[in-house]
């Protein structure tokens, strides 16, 4: 097949603009060949669940998906009744970007609050955290976080204990969504579990497309009393992959060594680069720590549209001029570098 497009250009609009990493494509290879059972019932399938319980526990239960949407909305689906419903940040990615998918698909309601640097607290879940028994209200039943949040911040680990402590007090169980789990924890110097199982977190939606695969995600029930019916709802919500050994397979990829975490910590640092390359450039304003593989910043009217002339991103918020880049585990340095230098440029120029 020809080629269709330059493998030399990258842009920091999102780690999902990133192709497969080069060990992941020789795990699919390898996984190729012969017949396995279909729908799970293979030996990737069931490795993927040693593996997962070396970084989670020996309680963990995987379900491998096909996307973070179903990865999230199965999660809180298995996690409440029907008239149940979730407190997140008003910036949750189920709330901003999921086109309804959790209520629509799944049934539940969001019940939102303001997290100004993305991340919720006891304080802020207590806000919505009301009116059990009210038969004209959703239920509170599950409390949403995101690591590393839609901002770009990581939960600590301290941070999340408070936040499950609180929550499983209330009677409330807590989800995590972790598209980028694996940037928090190169942020956090941490293995997965110490922030995750031994942190109070009932189910998690562990993410692997944003870290190198071709697609596929997971559900894992790290609290198998905080989930039900998992393997019911997956083929309901039509996530449940026929040929799973090669979702498996990826994941076994990722997680059955270090390359999740050495991908995660080269993303997060050319984020770092890309920060201190522009930070403190006359005009440009950073609105976010980075403590992940996302920067935020806020320039001058009308840069930003004409950079993008050379360099894919995204308006954060366009009434502030506020804006996100992204960098990925095929980042490089001189990516960085032609970006920043093409800033540099342009702020001049206005």
């Amino acid at each position: 097949m020809t080629t269709l497009h330059d493998p030399e250009s990258r842009g920091f609009a999102s780690d999902n603009y990133a192709g497969v990493h080069p060990e992941v494509l020789v795990a699919l290879a390898a996984a190729n060949g012969g017949h396995q059972v279909a729908y799970g019932e293979d030996v990737y399938t069931a490795r993927l669940q040693e593996v997962m319980a070396a970084h989670f526990g020996e309680r963990a239960q995987t379900f491998p998906v096909f996307n973070g949407t179903g990865a999230n909305v199965l999660s809180l689906q298995s996690m409440l009744p029907r008239w149940g419903a979730v407190i997140c940040a008003e910036t949750a990615h189920i709330q901003t970007d999921e086109n309804g998918a959790p209520e629509r698909i799944g049934g539940l309601k969001l019940l939102t609050v303001p997290a100004p640097d993305g991340k919720l607290t006891p304080e802020l879940v207590d806000r919505q955290a009301w009116g059990w028994g009210d038969e004209h209200r959703a239920q509170p039943g599950v409390v949403s976080i995101t690591q590393s949040t839609e901002l770009g911040t990581a939960y600590s680990q301290s941070e999340i204990k408070a936040l499950t402590t609180h929550a499983h007090d209330l009677g409330l169980t807590v989800h995590m969504d972790g598209s980028r789990i694996a940037n928090a924890a190169a942020s956090l110097d941490l293995p997965l579990r110490a922030f995750t199982t031994d942190a109070g977190v009932d189910v998690l939606s562990f993410g692997g497309t944003k870290n190198g695969l071709l697609y596929g995600e997971a559900v894992v029930v790290l609290e198998p009393e905080a989930s039900t019916g998992l393997a019911y709802l997956r083929k309901m919500d039509m996530q449940l992959a026929s040929k799973m050994r090669f979702v498996s397979a990826q994941l076994i990829a990722l997680l059955d060594g270090d390359l999740w975490l050495r991908s995660a910590q080269h993303a997060n640092a050319m984020a770092n680069r890309l920060r201190a390359a522009v930070e403190g450039l006359d005009g440009v304003r950073m609105t976010q720590p980075t403590q992940a593989n996302a920067v935020f910043a806020v320039l001058p009217a009308g840069v930003a549209d004409r950079l993008r002339t050379r360099f894919r991103f995204y308006d954060w918020n366009e009434a502030t001029s506020e804006v996100r880049w992204m960098c990925a585990f095929d980042t490089t340095e001189a990516d960085v570098d032609t970006f920043a230098a093409a800033l540099r440029a342009e702020l001049a120029a206005a």
